[in-house]
Parts: C-alpha cells; structure tokens; sequence
C-alpha cells in the first residue's frame, strides 16, 4: 500500500488544479477582507467591517467548502479513475485503491484547510474590527462543521469510486446539505416519534451552527458529530462494497 500510495502522491502533486483550486480559495478569503477592511474604511457607519462578519460568511459557506472538496477529491478519482484497471492488473488490490486515494486527496484538502483557517484569523484579527469572543466562536463553530464537511468528503469519494457523474455528485451534495432538513420536516410532520428527525440532517444542523455563532452563542454540540459519523461510516462501507464488486472497464 504504501508503494502505491508514493506513485499516487507523485501524480498528485503534478496536479495543476489541485494548486489551482487550493490558490483561488486562500485568494477568495484575502479578498474577502480586504473588500470588508476598505468599505470599513471609507464608508461611515459601515456595520460588517468586523471579523465576526468575517467569520460567518465561512461558517455559512458550507455548500462552497463542499464543492472545493469535491474538486480535491476529483484530482485522484476524476480522469485517472481510467487507470484504475492498469493497476488492478499489477496486483493491486481494489481495497488499497479505495483507501489511498481517500487518505491522500483527505489529508491535502484538511491542510488546505487549516491554511485557510489561520489565514481567515490572521486577516480577521488585523484587518477588522475584532469582537470579544469572536475567535473561541469561530473555532467551536468549526469543530462542529467539521465532522459534516468530512461526511461531504467521504461522500464525494464514495459516489466517484463507484461512477456516479460529476453533476450527479452535486446534486446529492445540495440535496444532503442544504435541502434535507426542509424535506424531512415537511414529509414527517405530525408523526409522533420520528418528527423530530429533520434535526439531524445535515443541513438544519449547519444552518443551526451558523445561527448560534451569528448570536456569538457557539457550543460544542454532539449531534454534529453523531450525523457526521453515520454518513461517513454508511458512505465509505457501501463504497468500498461496491467498488470491491463493480466491473473495472
């Protein structure tokens, strides 16, 4: 596994989007506060110059960290998901595939991450006005986004292990994230037990996140991890099912 792994990081790292996508994301957060710190600036009165402002544009842009984990992820299962047959027949197992592309394309996209998550700090603290607790806010808002981000992950890599196209990929991505919770609280409402339901799903969870730091109350909540770590668990056991199984063409 880890002499596949090597080749495989060797690939990745001559991956042109993979610097690509992580460059224009550090840019869009640089830019973000900039624009905020110059309207702060040069406009009186002018209310969203703040880092916690700074700080809830990313706790609400789930659906936009979701996508740039998408295209980390496509980096190793997108075009050279065509190779994987040349590597079956040299002996490598379908379970290594799975697993090494997930770790590999996981870890650069949580490093990206962290980058990015100094950065936002690094920017908010200098460029904007700071609020009294606007960081320990931050940080417990993006605990709890963490583990349904890294759900989103391994969901992506689950669907393009086993085929699914790219537009289907986003598809399920918007319907898990931003509209299941609505779904379910209408097609459950009024049934006695499993009403409450609709509080689990991912998205009324990361719109509940974002309120609660909006309102500078963010708190560790369990259920965040709860969700993050069934969807994770169901998507890589059927994923690496279901790879194990299909016809490699």
């Amino acid at each position: 596994m880890i002499n596949y792994m090597k080749s495989e990081n060797y690939r990745l790292l001559r991956k042109k989007g993979l610097y690509m996508t992580s460059a224009i994301g550090l840019l869009l957060i640089t830019a973000a506060a900039l624009v905020l710190h110059l309207f702060g600036e040069y406009e009186q009165n002018f209310p969203y110059a703040t880092s916690a402002f700074f700080y809830a544009n990313v706790i609400g842009s789930n659906i936009l960290i979701l996508l740039i984990a998408f295209l980390f992820n496509l980096a190793l299962t997108g075009k050279d998901i065509s190779l994987i047959k040349q590597s079956i027949s040299f002996g490598i197992s379908r379970s290594t595939i799975f697993w090494s592309k997930l770790i590999l394309t996981l870890s650069y996209f949580l490093f990206i991450c962290c980058i990015g998550l100094f950065l936002m700090i690094a920017l908010g603290e200098n460029l904007l006005a700071s609020e009294e607790k606007s960081i320990s806010n931050f940080l417990i808002a993006s605990f709890n986004m963490l583990p349904i981000v890294l759900s989103g992950f391994f969901m992506i890599h689950m669907l393009k292990m086993i085929k699914v196209g790219d537009v289907y990929v986003v598809v399920i991505l918007f319907f898990f994230y931003i509209f299941s919770g609505d779904l379910l609280r209408v097609l459950l409402r009024g049934i006695p037990g499993i009403d409450e339901v609709f509080k689990y799903a991912p998205s009324t969870q990361l719109d509940e996140n974002l309120m609660n730091f909006m309102d500078m109350a963010a708190g560790f909540d369990y259920r965040y991890w709860v969700t993050g770590i069934v969807i994770s668990v169901l998507s890589l056991l059927i994923g690496a099912r279901k790879f194990a199984k299909q016809n490699i063409d």
